[in-house]
């Protein structure tokens, strides 16, 4: 009996086909993985740098429009203070540079040699605008009034044995005017004080082309009055007390800042800068604590913040 064996198989050229199709297979599958890959690397880098997983993704807003009233312009910041002597004011000038106690219109002794709107002269490199050179002046109390006719009457004279008169005397003490007496409202007053700080010239450069002693355009204004009360205030004080403790001090410049409430008294006193002593410092403080001054004028205060008038002064002293 023939015994038949049924094997399932492939003949030789059969798997040599195969074998070419399963290559081709792989060889697309790792092509495909390829690509696959090259394309998520792609992704990854390029995203990275133009979106972050991180990121919070901000809804559109609406475009904001603001509207800038232009016919209404900001306020302007007061000019720089420079004070004047007040025998020796002008009319007003036409151009404000600068703020003042009293008017005065702007001349250089020299023709102009810079841009600054102040007179060319020749003077000391220092950081001041003085125009003029005098020594310091400390206030004095004055003459003391006289006393009046009736502290006169009042006060005890020695008795005199009268002095035998002739007719004709007789005749022209009747006949004359009798001179008035002295009254109490005629009383001279005491002088005012004659302060004034030291100044000496200052080396300035400006376009000044009006031709006379040396000035600015400064306009007088009220709060410009206030500030060379300030000023005479402090100066007079610190003129008094420098020579008292001369041999304490030395040289160097100290800056404070302050505030003068609408009460007229002093706040918020600090020193910013001492380059002098410790001495000098207490000087320029005490001088500026103990000004008494009048309540800032309504005209004045309705222009200023609630806190007042701010101030700063730099005090210095130099060799001579």
């Amino acid at each position: 009996m023939t015994t038949a064996e049924f094997i399932i198989g492939h003949s030789a050229d059969d798997a040599t086909e195969r074998k070419q199709e399963m290559r081709k297979i792989l060889l697309a599958l790792a092509a495909a993985l390829f690509i696959h890959l090259l394309i998520g690397y792609s992704l990854a880098v390029f995203g990275g740098l133009l979106y972050s997983p991180f990121s919070v993704i901000e809804e559109d807003k609406p475009v904001e429009l603001t509207f800038v009233d232009l016919a209404t312009p900001a306020p302007a910041k007061n000019p720089m203070f420079i004070p004047n002597d007040e025998s020796k004011q002008t009319e007003q000038p036409k151009e404000k540079t600068f703020e003042s106690n009293a008017n005065s219109i702007a001349a250089s002794e020299i023709p102009p040699t810079g841009s600054l709107p102040v007179p060319s002269q020749q003077g000391v490199d220092r950081p001041n605008l003085d125009l003029d050179s005098h020594r310091e002046s400390i206030p004095s109390e004055g003459a003391q009034p006289r006393p009046s006719v009736a502290e006169q009457s009042a006060t005890p004279q020695p008795s005199a044995q009268p002095t035998p008169i002739s007719k004709s005397e007789e005749f022209a003490m009747l006949t004359s005017t009798p001179t008035p007496h002295p009254s109490v409202a005629s009383t001279p007053q005491a002088p005012k004080s004659s302060y004034q700080p030291y100044k000496e010239k200052t080396h300035l450069a400006g376009s000044i082309t009006n031709r006379g002693t040396s000035a600015v355009n400064a306009v007088g204004t009220p709060l410009g009055r206030y500030e060379k009360m300030i000023q005479d205030a402090i100066g007079s004080r610190w003129y008094a007390y420098v020579p008292q403790r001369m041999d304490l001090i030395s040289l160097g410049t100290a800056q404070v800042v302050f505030s003068i409430d609408r009460s007229g008294k002093v706040k918020n006193l600090k020193l910013i800068k001492n380059s002098s002593n410790e001495a000098f410092a207490n000087v320029c403080l005490q001088s500026i604590l103990e000004i008494q001054l009048p309540p800032i004028p309504e005209d004045v205060a309705s222009t200023l913040p609630p806190e007042g008038l701010d101030e700063q002064i730099t005090f210095t002293m130099f060799p001579n």
